[in-house]
């Protein structure tokens, strides 16, 4: 496989802004409300855009330069003058109206009044939030950092969070945010978005407080498997411990009697279908069953 190696100061800023937002993604969208010197307000989206620490709790977005004029743009003009701003969080059901509410409108031009969105007070700044938006952020911008001054620089806002505005409507019985109620969006590279519905979601149980045996530990013919993917290794070595040998006696006589038997003549076949159904099982998150499914080949 062949691969593409690019030095960013050798092609034009147009490309290196295409090859990282294609491959930098999904990234999250901060839908920014502020106000200027005259308190008119403004409201775009960013995906120059994270959360970057929970005590205090700090958000930074970037409203980079124009890359073809040089411009800056109203939001950060604004921040600079009056230094708050609301993170309103975009999903899929304002997702066509925050899109309209990224068009070049001029300054004075209410971007809620043009995208059809509901202006509502906050409670400890002076710009408005987003009605419409699941979760809203009331932030006081403690430093804005440029990093260049030419078209494409990034201008790092920072957003220390006083107040945080959640729907019930995306809670769940514990009271913390749903996955799927929220039904977020984010931008990919050029016009495409994601969309983080029940499709797209998976879970990963972190490994905090366990000390998986890792990929050195591995036995080769698992480890050099044509079937079992890096993935699929990858759950494989975040298990502890392995099955002692009786559990996968056990489960050798219980669970796969009828595979050993059907193919008890053909070595080769019967390593690539335990490995093909340990790869179902992992599919279906049952790691100790898988784990016993492929040390029973060589047990006993």
């Amino acid at each position: 496989m062949g691969v593409l190696t690019i030095d960013p100061k050798k092609i034009d800023v147009p490309m290196v802004h295409k090859y990282l937002l294609g491959a930098v993604g999904p990234r999250p969208i901060a839908f920014a409300s502020t106000v200027d010197a005259d308190g008119r307000d403004n409201l775009a989206p960013f995906s120059f855009f994270n959360v970057f620490s929970a005590n205090p709790p700090v958000l930074i977005f970037s409203p980079a330069r124009n890359g073809r004029t040089n411009t800056t743009k109203d939001t950060y003009n604004n921040v600079k003058v009056v230094p708050e701003v609301v993170i309103n969080v975009v999903n899929y059901a304002i997702v066509e109206q925050m899109s309209l509410a990224s068009s070049p409108y001029s300054s004075e031009v209410s971007e809620f009044e043009k995208a059809g969105f509901t202006p509502i007070d906050s409670e400890t700044i002076r710009p408005k939030r987003v009605a419409e938006s699941p979760v809203q952020m009331e932030c006081k911008v403690t430093e804005v950092r440029e990093l260049g001054d030419q078209g494409a620089a990034g201008n790092l806002v920072f957003c220390l969070v006083e107040r945080i505005h959640i729907s019930e409507d995306v809670l769940n019985e514990q009271q913390l945010i749903d996955p799927e109620k929220i039904d977020l969006v984010a931008r990919m590279g050029g016009n495409w978005y994601c969309r983080a519905d029940r499709n797209s979601l998976f879970e990963i149980t972190k490994p905090i407080s366990t000390l998986g045996i890792g990929f050195d530990q591995l036995p080769e013919d698992i480890r050099s498997s044509s079937i079992l993917t890096g993935n699929d290794l990858g759950k494989l070595a975040g298990i502890t411990e392995l099955p002692n040998e009786t559990d996968v006696n056990e489960y050798k006589l219980l669970e796969l009697s009828d595979l050993f038997m059907e193919l008890e003549n053909n070595a080769t076949q019967l390593e690539q279908a335990l490995h093909e159904k340990a790869k179902e099982l992992l599919q279906q998150n049952k790691l100790d069953e898988a784990w016993m499914t492929l040390l029973a080949f060589n047990n006993g």
